[in-house]
């Protein structure tokens, strides 16, 4: 009933010193970094993955028999990975960024292949691992991503956003406990970060403190209005705590916040039904049903729940 909460991290120019006492960065490659930046911001993916591979050539040099004959301008693809030889630490942060580009592309290969360049360089740089995870993650390889994570924070201790990316594949994993020690460990290190907040909100589900759930989901809200995943777990804490006008209300809000919410229709037309509400009801199933094929034996047996509920519910 949720989405994953996926928390990257961009490197910035704020860099160690040591990458700047080996060897000087290329202004042009800053630039092109800085460029990709603000290209990232303005959604132009295509473009920022442009720059960063171009700051990543200007900051390494080629193998002598390649760098006579060929310009750093040319294509990317003009090039192996085995004919750059880096000289700068500053490129495993341009590495990094560009795998972010990648991931955001949906080439997950392509981002995995960037990160490990990106430790290749810098083993100590805690956010290719952070930003590995959620590839890994995206791969179905749980795992391998619990392993980054790991790594993540045993760099960088007060990684908020490591925190958080594992308390939510560990509540995907199945440990709602450990889920909700890392996440609050992660609302410790920064508790303006929404996704932090309704990702415990789920866990708090998982072990019935529906109250807490609750508190959480009002939090994510607060902090990002436009989160119709707060508003869809809100929504859902109040149905099973029987406030089925209210959660409809929630319901509505996440689906006019995100129309492909397939759960929020469903829960909406549960609600309903509870509510005696038939013909609404199944307009939500089929709404969640052309949404999510898949979910058609989940729908018919939430359905008969919802039935068998409302058969016995008490008189008013």
């Amino acid at each position: 009933m949720r989405r994953c909460a996926l928390l990257f991290a961009f490197v910035s120019l704020c860099l160690p010193a040591i990458a700047f006492a080996q060897t000087r960065t290329p202004e042009a490659a800053l630039n092109r970094f800085n460029d990709a930046s603000k290209k990232i911001d303005n959604g132009d993916l295509d473009g920022a993955l442009e720059d960063l591979t171009r700051a990543i050539r200007l900051s390494s040099h080629l193998n002598d028999s390649n760098s006579s004959n060929r310009d750093l301008g040319n294509s990317y693809n003009d090039y192996s990975s085995e004919e750059i030889k880096v000289i700068d630490p500053f490129t495993a942060n341009a590495y990094n960024n560009r795998g972010l580009v990648r991931y955001k592309k949906n080439d997950l290969e392509g981002a995995i292949e960037d990160y490990n360049e990106a430790l290749r360089i810098r083993p100590g740089l805690a956010s290719p691992y952070l930003n590995r995870a959620a590839a890994l993650r995206a791969m179905g390889k749980y795992d391998e991503a619990l392993k980054d994570l790991d790594k993540a924070i045993a760099l960088k201790k007060d990684f908020y956003e490591a925190y958080s990316n594992r308390g939510s594949l560990r509540l995907d994993l199945g440990d709602a406990k450990g889920a909700i020690a890392d996440l609050n460990r992660s609302i410790e290190l920064n508790d303006r970060i929404p996704e932090s907040f309704y990702q415990r909100g789920y866990a708090y589900i998982e072990v019935k403190n529906y109250d807490g759930a609750l508190a959480d989901f009002n939090r994510a809200a607060y902090l990002d209005h436009n989160m119709a995943w707060a508003y869809q777990g809100r929504g859902t804490v109040l149905m099973m705590k029987g406030e089925m006008s209210k959660a409809i209300e929630d319901f509505n809000r996440a689906i006019e916040l995100d129309p492909q919410l397939a759960w929020a229709y469903l829960n909406r037309g549960l609600s309903r039904m509870y509510l005696g509400n038939e013909s609404e009801a199944q307009k939500d199933f089929n709404e969640c049903l052309k949404l999510k094929p898949g979910m058609k034996a989940q729908i018919d047996q939430r359905i008969a729940l919802a039935r068998e509920l409302r058969q016995n519910k008490p008189m008013q």
